[in-house]
Parts: C-alpha cells; sequence; structure tokens
C-alpha cells in the first residue's frame, strides 16, 4: 500500500512543480492536478489518512510523542 502513498506524493509535487512553472491556467497543471487528486483519492480509498500525504511541521512533533 505505500505505493500508493508515493504515487500521490508525486504527482503532488509534480503538479506544484507545473504550477509553479506554467501558472493554474495551462493545460500541463490542469491535468497534473487532476492526476494528483486521482491518486491522493486512491489512497484514501485504500485506507490511507489524509496527515500520511501532507502532514505540517508541527503535527510531525506531535506525532513523534
Amino acid at each position: 500500500m505505500l505505493h500508493r502513498i508515493s504515487a500521490a506524493r508525486a504527482a503532488q509535487y509534480l503538479a506544484v512543480r507545473a504550477l509553479t512553472v506554467h501558472g493554474l491556467g495551462h493545460p500541463l497543471t490542469l491535468a497534473l492536478l487532476a492526476a494528483a487528486s486521482t491518486a491522493a483519492a486512491r489512497a484514501w480509498d485504500r485506507g490511507h489518512p489524509v496527515d500520511a500525504l501532507h502532514t505540517a511541521p508541527g503535527q510531525r512533533a506531535d506525532c513523534a510523542r
């Protein structure tokens, strides 16, 4: 199941890169955002919590306790 988390993170990273370079209206950005949301939804459907995909720095410290 870890590969779904990795796929979601990779898709999200690529979408953010495209957003930074091309802007929100670019077709590549929109396609990568759609791929990222699909990958995240698949990971969610497999039982991965949202914070497994996107944890804030403060939340990481709380989880270590």
